[in-house]
């Protein structure tokens, strides 16, 4: 491993490891985990888990639920299975360096209940490709497309099970195309702003397997006030 920072998180309560020049996780990762409704003893699996944030955020939030992150670098996989040791959430997560693509249910004893991703945004072919492997892979549709992430979380989930994401929205028809194309019906989106001046960049999305049409539209989640502080609503998602 190249060298290590170590971040604090729930004031402390979480500390998190990332690499100091590959891929470091963004906020996206804290707002997808921040619409995560889960049940007690809900199995949820994260395609991408990247350094392991959002398995550890949900996991200190639900004591009682299963979490599987699937990575395929190595060193970042690596990375997501030491700051589970360090947090002593080997309880509950289990970090698996493997391709999406090649998952069946059977590698994590059966269906999941959530679907949790942070995907990659652009296109392999599409704008400049980040001369660091690792931040590439983090970035551009290399080892894992869209239709991956959405086929693979298709398969993952039972009937009613539940995906969320977090998807450029530029690529909005493209996301939503997807889900239905793979029989997860979205159900709840919401527009994500920097700040109340700005157009949306991002979109989160959630959807159901097999559910009935019907999609309801949060009100605008913005990032950041005036002053460049995190509004509340964000403040909160960074709190235990």
């Amino acid at each position: 491993m190249d060298s290590l920072t170590k971040d604090a998180f729930f004031n402390g309560r979480i500390q998190v490891k990332q690499h100091r020049s590959g891929y470091r996780f963004s906020i996206d990762a804290v707002l997808i985990a921040g619409h995560a409704k889960l049940r007690p003893e809900d199995k949820v699996l994260d395609l991408g888990t990247g350094c392991g944030i959002i398995p550890m955020i949900l996991a200190y939030r639900h004591p009682a639920i299963k979490v599987y992150g699937i990575e395929v670098q190595p060193q970042l996989a690596e990375l997501a299975a030491l700051n589970v040791e360090e947090n002593n959430m080997g309880d509950q997560i289990s970090i698996l360096c493997m391709d999406m693509k090649t998952l069946q249910s059977d590698t994590i004893s059966g269906p999941v209940d959530l679907v949790i991703s942070n995907p990659p945004f652009r296109k392999a072919e599409s704008g400049r490709i980040n001369p660091n492997r690792q931040r590439a892979i983090a970035r551009h549709e290399i080892k894992a497309t869209l239709f991956d992430v959405v086929e693979t979380a298709s398969r993952m989930l039972p009937p009613a099970g539940r995906f969320i994401t977090v998807y450029p929205a530029e690529r909005i028809t493209d996301i939503l195309s997807q889900m239905r194309n793979a029989a997860i019906e979205p159900k709840f989106m919401r527009t994500i702003h920097s700040n109340t001046n700005t157009e949306a960049k991002l979109i989160l999305v959630a959807g159901s397997k097999g559910g009935r049409p019907g999609v309801k539209i949060g009100p605008p989640l913005i990032i950041y006030k005036e002053d460049g502080s995190y509004t509340e609503e964000v403040q909160k998602m960074f709190m235990p």
